[in-house]
Order: structure tokens, then sequence, then C-alpha cells
């Protein structure tokens, strides 16, 4: 176990930071600032909709709705995005009580003089379900999301007497270019990760693409420990890491609190104790 620097305790860690390049610079910065080294290379590139017709539709009848999920800062500005080029006035979305999934998207919402009347303890799918099943019977519910994500909400919802329309917001791909970037730095002992950080399951997925994962169970695993020797996983919460599990990578690090801030202080406990990856 290594002794602290109190102000810099990430010194000397080398850290992979795989979110979108437009949303990496604030998780860099303050891994920056507690003395880490930070690479970044985006294992994920966010586009828009093949068609936005679903959402349109959705928003020009949003006072039709009594409650609006949202489970992302992004879907949260392409939401706005889709409502000034609509030119739906922000009066339309006094009717709908709005639920955002985490402490960001919440965030994303008031930045826009919008009130958010839950957030669930934990953020993830699961516990916004658990506050609103006792609300939602008899109700229209709109999820806006991305395109690839787990129906968890809308079928449980649905299953507690709710009518949930889900719209696409955008949707993540993998960006090609961060495919030769990312095997060099693999490859090159002196800049070499010593923590992977992981801020969804896209980015996990996205990344085991990148690097050419295979999908058989031995193979990967095998893979993996190549690959991933003497690199810890940080996953941001316990679905993350569930992802990071089924395509056979250690998960070293988890956040006890599934935010951003979360992630970086469970990075920085871990790296004071024994690895376990």
């Amino acid at each position: 176990m290594r002794k602290p620097n109190e102000n810099h305790p990430l010194t000397g860690t080398r850290i992979l930071v795989g979110r979108a390049r437009h949303q990496a610079g604030s998780l860099s910065a303050s891994l920056r600032s507690l003395g880490a080294s930070v690479i970044e290379i985006p294992f994920i590139e966010i586009r828009k909709p093949q068609s936005f017709a679903p959402m349109d539709g959705a928003l020009k009848n949003l006072k039709t709705y009594d409650w609006l999920i949202l489970t992302s800062a992004n879907g949260v500005e392409a939401m706005w995005e889709r409502l000034r080029k609509l030119r739906i006035t922000r009066g339309s979305l006094k009717h709908p009580q709005i639920a955002a999934i985490g402490p960001a998207t919440k965030k994303a919402i008031v930045k826009h003089g919008l009130k958010v009347k839950m957030v669930p303890e934990e953020y993830v799918a699961e516990s916004v379900v658990r506050g609103l099943r006792d609300k939602v019977n008899g109700k229209r519910v709109l999820l806006v999301r991305a395109k690839v994500a787990r129906d968890v909400i809308p079928e449980s919802l649905r299953e507690a007497g709710a009518q949930v329309d889900v719209v696409e917001a955008y949707e993540t791909v993998v960006p090609e270019k961060s495919k030769s970037r990312l095997r060099e730095v693999f490859k090159d002992r002196e800049r070499r990760p010593h923590v992977v950080t992981f801020t969804s399951s896209s980015t996990v997925r996205n990344f085991a693409e990148l690097l050419g994962w295979s999908e058989d169970a031995a193979k990967a695993s095998k893979y993996a420990a190549a690959a991933l020797k003497n690199v810890q996983c940080a996953s941001i919460g316990p679905v993350t890491s569930g992802t990071l599990r089924e395509l056979r990578m250690p998960v070293a690090i988890e956040a006890r609190e599934f935010t951003m801030g979360g992630l970086i202080r469970a990075i920085v406990l871990a790296r004071y104790a024994e690895p376990c990856a």
C-alpha cells in the first residue's frame, strides 16, 4: 500500500478516459487536478438518430403526458435542440412531471429552467422504477433515451399500469478513429494506463470492439488477462460492472455513488489498496 499524497493522490497514475469527446473534459480535469496523467481516447461517439419523427411527434404532444423521464444529459440536450427547432415553448413542459435518472441529468434539465420532480436514491434504471411505480397507474409516460438501452424502465412501468412511449434522442456508435490509437497505447509500456474508466455499458462494449475482443468466452478470458494485465477496470456502477463481467473483464473498482464524483473517489481509494485485478 502506497502512502498517499494528500493534495495529489493520483500522482504517477495513468488513467484512460473513454467518454465521448465533448463530455470527457470535466472528468479529465478532475483527475488531472488530483495528479493523474490522463489519456483521452473516446470509446463512444454520439450521433443523431436516423429519424427524429417519433421524438418530434411526442414533443408536439407533451401536454398529454403525465411524466417525462430523462436518462442522460445527452438526452436532455438532444430533446432541447428538437424543442427549439419545433418552436415548442418551455410552457409545454409545465404539465408533465419530470424524472431524472441522476444528478448530472438533473443539472442539465435545471439549466434550461425546468423543475425536476424526482431523482432516485440510486442512479440506475431500477431505482427510477421504484420511485415511480406507485405514481403511474393509468398515467401516460414519455421516456427519452438512447437508441440502445435496457428496457427495465418501460417494461416495469407498463406492468405498473402506465402507458409508456419510448423515443430515441440519440445513438452511440464506435468511433473508428479510436481503434489504432487505443491499440498503440496498450502496446506501449510507457503509455499503458493503470486504470481504464467505464461510465456506461456502451463504453464497455465499444472498448471491447475497439480492442478486437472475441465473443467466445474462453478466448475472451484469455484475451482479457493479456490485454488488461496490471490494468484496473473502474466502473461507475453495478450495471456497467455487470457488462464488464459479461465480457470477461475483471472489475477492480466500482463506485459506491453512481456519479463521476463517486467514480473518482473510488479510483483514489483503490490506488492505495491491494490491486484486485
